[in-house]
């Protein structure tokens, strides 16, 4: 694998580089620079995508015929490198990476024309209604219904774990149309407006204090049958293609070397520095070759993406290892802040949601890194839960690669 980058793609970066020296103000940056989970705040959040959607860069991997980039895999790397290093705040993936991909890919002529523009100007805002309470790495246990009524659908049941339910206005779904010989079968992949009647959102509380994530009750909802994607009954098939995207479609080492680099800077800091500790430069030492030998296998994934593969495997072991060393960075992120670590400061963060724990809306004490700390650690925790646990994971991983 030729691992050098050509003329084009340096050329391609430094185009990215300028576009986010012009387009970044100091609010987005602080955006991304300042998140303490996976999501940026909100507002920041849509007003870099209507930045990137004015610059036709919203959706690096669309087609052009709707509105994408079709950046090509080393593209996408770059941007997100990039992106990483100049503090740019991440876009909600539900949209864009998610739902965008699954009309593209199995949606009607009439559902991508409505839908795809929306998505891209962010007036839809978009969440996934995947988890059940009884349901969730087993995905096909899901038991919310839609029975059929003339042109519609009636929905009961819930969805749980939900990011930015309190906020979207549409969701993607999978629901049980039918109970068949295997719980794949009878599932249907269905869009439902979050404003239609007998939709409800409780808010779930994250141990941060933080409310990101809800859980959605239907009672009744009626949904057109117009709104289903793919056919009734085979939504596990865009469900799985959908799945292996949200555990590999993207790089993990681009932001995880930025992280242990901030690592480094804030251990450095004080009367005795944290990184002059040989224990503590040695566990630096290890995580960055475990950063640098993700990196390669992001490169080879990327390679054989571009050869017109799909994630497969790839992407289960890319979510492993990605999700397990940005804890293990938490984990060092919280011995490098001392005792600035032990105080919940959530006013130097900037969430992906409010917090509700009461809390001070001022100054905090020590590095800003350090004050972040705490709650970087706590909302990671989820990172080897979501999309599949870890443990489901490994089981993919060994009966694809290893038989067993």
């Amino acid at each position: 694998m030729d691992m050098q980058w050509t003329a084009q793609d340096l050329a391609f970066a430094e185009e990215v580089r300028e576009f986010l020296d012009r387009e970044l103000t100091p609010e987005l940056r602080a955006a991304g620079r300042w998140m303490t989970s996976v999501y940026a705040n909100h507002e920041r959040s849509m007003e870099w995508q209507k930045r990137l959607h004015a610059q036709g860069w919203a959706a690096p991997a669309w087609p052009r015929e709707y509105g994408g980039a079709q950046w090509s895999i080393t593209q996408r790397y770059i941007f997100t490198r990039e992106r990483v290093r100049a503090g740019a705040p991440p876009v909600s993936p539900m949209g864009i990476s998610m739902c965008g991909p699954a009309l593209i890919g199995h949606g009607t002529a009439e559902q991508k024309a409505h839908f795809l523009p929306r998505i891209l100007s962010g007036e839809h805002f978009w969440c996934q209604g995947y988890s059940e309470p009884q349901a969730g790495s087993d995905l096909a246990a899901l038991a919310m219904t839609a029975e059929r009524d003339g042109d519609d659908f009636i929905c009961n049941g819930t969805k749980i774990w939900t990011t930015h339910a309190n906020v979207a206005n549409w969701i993607f779904c999978l629901v049980r149309t039918s109970k068949q010989d295997r719980p794949q079968r009878g599932i249907t992949f269905l869009l439902i407006p979050m404003d239609s009647t007998g939709i409800n959102v409780t808010p779930i509380m994250m141990t941060s204090g933080e409310h990101i994530q809800n859980q959605i009750f239907f009672d009744n909802v009626r949904v057109s049958a117009a709104n289903v994607v793919g056919q009734v009954d085979d939504g596990w098939t865009v469900a799985k293609y959908l799945l292996e995207f949200e555990r590999g479609g993207s790089a993990y080492a681009p932001e995880l070397q930025v992280r242990l680099e901030r690592i480094r800077e804030l251990a450095s800091v004080g009367m005795r520095p944290l990184i002059a500790n040989p224990l503590f430069a040695m566990r630096v030492a290890e995580a960055q070759a475990r950063i640098d030998v993700l990196e390669v296998y992001e490169f080879k994934a990327m390679a054989a993406a571009a050869a017109g593969g799909r994630p497969g495997v790839s992407g289960s072991i890319m979510k492993v290892i990605g999700t397990e060393l940005s804890q293990h960075l938490t984990e060092l992120a919280l011995d490098a802040a001392g005792p600035y670590g032990a105080v919940f400061q959530p006013q130097a963060g900037m969430a992906g949601g409010p917090n509700l724990i009461p809390h001070r809306d001022e100054l905090w004490l020590g590095e800003r890194d350090a004050a972040i700390a705490p709650l970087h650690y706590l909302n990671d925790r989820a990172g080897s839960i979501y999309a599949g646990s870890n443990e489901i994971q490994r089981n993919i991983i060994a009966k694809a690669v290893l038989g067993l």
